[in-house]
């Protein structure tokens, strides 16, 4: 079991390297100070479980969580808060350990991931204030308010943004389950923040233009028009 440590604080990194050690079947192959590295590392390394510290700086753990692929490893939220479990397992982590950890619940955590559940959608744990995107060599921070409207490319997501577009792996479906419910699908390959609707205009057949406050024009199907018109009523 191939394991990856994010946590802001070098001690805390330490530490738990330490204690996973006494576990033979489980081998720590990288560590990361903040969630850029950490997508980076687990991009290129592909472990089987991240241990993801909640809070650090400017990114949370959340929101590194939210940006990982639809295939992410299984993860293990560390913290020395409480308040977060009930969205640590809604983003369907395997477990939620509490700083200082203890060695008999780590051994708990680490029994749960040798026969871990796959191939569940992860359900949304509430929008994330973030996403970071790998793209074209850069790794980019993406205030999720910020995002106009997504665009479907087979098992990416063109993420729309005032004046650029950016590529995230990702499927459509997913990355709007994360999201909700500030946006709303319109098309089979589109999405749209309803925050950015400037107004809806009438096609033929039912179908529709969403055009966005930017002056961008996004196609509506009439299989989509009336559940975007019930969220932009509420």
């Amino acid at each position: 079991m191939r394991a990856l440590i994010v946590d802001d604080e070098a001690l805390a990194r330490g530490k738990l390297l330490r204690m996973l050690e006494a576990f033979p079947d489980v081998e720590v192959i990288a560590e990361a100070a903040d969630g850029a590295t950490a997508l980076m590392l687990a991009a290129q390394l592909r472990p089987d479980v991240i241990f993801l510290d909640v809070q650090m700086p400017e990114i949370d753990g959340f929101d590194v969580a939210a940006s990982l692929p639809d295939d992410a490893p299984a993860l293990v939220f560390v913290t020395a808060f409480d308040q977060y479990a009930l969205r640590a397992f809604d983003a369907q982590a395997i477990d939620y350990l509490l700083k200082p950890v203890e060695p008999e619940r780590l051994a708990r955590t680490v029994q749960r991931l040798r026969e871990p559940v796959r191939g569940a959608a992860r359900p949304s744990a509430g929008m994330p204030a973030h996403l970071m995107i790998a793209d074209r060599g850069q790794t980019y921070v993406v205030h999720c308010a910020e995002i106009e409207w997504l665009e479907a490319a087979d098992n990416y997501v063109n993420i729309h943004l005032p004046g650029r577009s950016l590529l995230m792996r990702r499927t459509l479906a997913a990355l709007l389950n994360d999201l909700a419910p500030a946006f709303v699908r319109t098309h089979r390959g589109a999405a749209v923040a309803l925050a950015a609707v400037l107004a809806v205009r009438p096609r033929g057949k039912g179908d529709a233009t969403v055009v966005l406050r930017s002056g961008v024009e996004v196609p509506c199907s009439r299989q989509h028009r009336e559940t975007l018109m019930q969220r932009l009523r509420h």
